[in-house]
């Protein structure tokens, strides 16, 4: 079994989910006693938030960077970030280490395809929604994407920072996210990723005419697939 480096707590609320999922496929996969052989580098989100905010991108490379080193020098085989929006910076961290990094875009993307969608809707940070770094991943696989309008972007982005980072599940909020899903939908979308490791959370299969693909359960799952090969 291959060690498993987690670079955590953006937030950790999500992160807990992450360790969650892993060991219990890990589990269920090898029975008995068995659990996953992991390593975690917890950040504080509140530096990590900030650096987001200010467009300090480089600052908060260097933080992330750092971690995986640690998680190398630990003995990690490789690398998980633990948050779909810093993957904006996954090629720089990947410059500075030795060991992969199992990128959470394509992960998804091979979910995706193998349920023989072709157009999805993608919730997310304001961050992942808006900028390329996530959504050329998809395209680049032939994968269109479709995210919110702009109002509801704001409320998809607002609800992950000032509820679902806080560990705070809210019914009202969960009806929005419906609605803009529903949108979606009418859109084309075939399927909707949940682009941020915390909206899964909040938003469960039942909440969603067609598929949804949470990128937490996803990139778990892969790095158990890895881990056991």
């Amino acid at each position: 079994m291959k060690t498993i480096g987690l670079i955590g707590g953006m937030s950790w609320e999500s992160s807990a989910e992450y360790y969650r999922i892993i060991n219990e496929e890990v589990k269920q996969r090898l029975g008995g006693l068995h659990s996953a052989k992991c390593v975690l580098y917890s950040v504080d989100f509140e530096e990590i938030e900030v650096c987001q905010s200010n467009g300090e991108w480089d600052k908060a490379t260097q933080i992330l960077a750092e971690a995986a080193r640690g998680l190398e020098a630990a003995g990690a085989d490789f690398i998980l970030i633990c948050t779909n929006t810093m993957h904006k910076v996954a090629d720089e961290i990947q410059a500075g280490i030795n060991i992969p990094i199992l990128h959470i875009a394509d992960i998804t993307a091979q979910h995706v395809l193998a349920n023989d969608i072709k157009t999805v809707g993608l919730l997310g940070t304001k961050y992942t929604m808006e900028q390329d770094f996530y959504k050329s991943r998809l395209v680049a696989k032939g994968i269109k994407v479709l995210i919110p309008k702009d109002i509801d972007r704001e409320i998809v982005n607002t609800v992950i920072y000032n509820e679902l980072c806080l560990g705070k599940i809210v019914d009202e909020s969960r009806a929005k996210y419906r609605r803009i899903i529903e949108g979606l939908i009418e859109q084309g979308a075939e399927g909707i990723i949940l682009g941020c490791t915390e909206i899964g959370l909040l938003v469960k299969p039942e909440d969603s005419a067609v598929p949804l693909f949470d990128t937490t359960l996803l990139h778990a799952q892969g790095a158990v697939n890895f881990a056991l090969e």
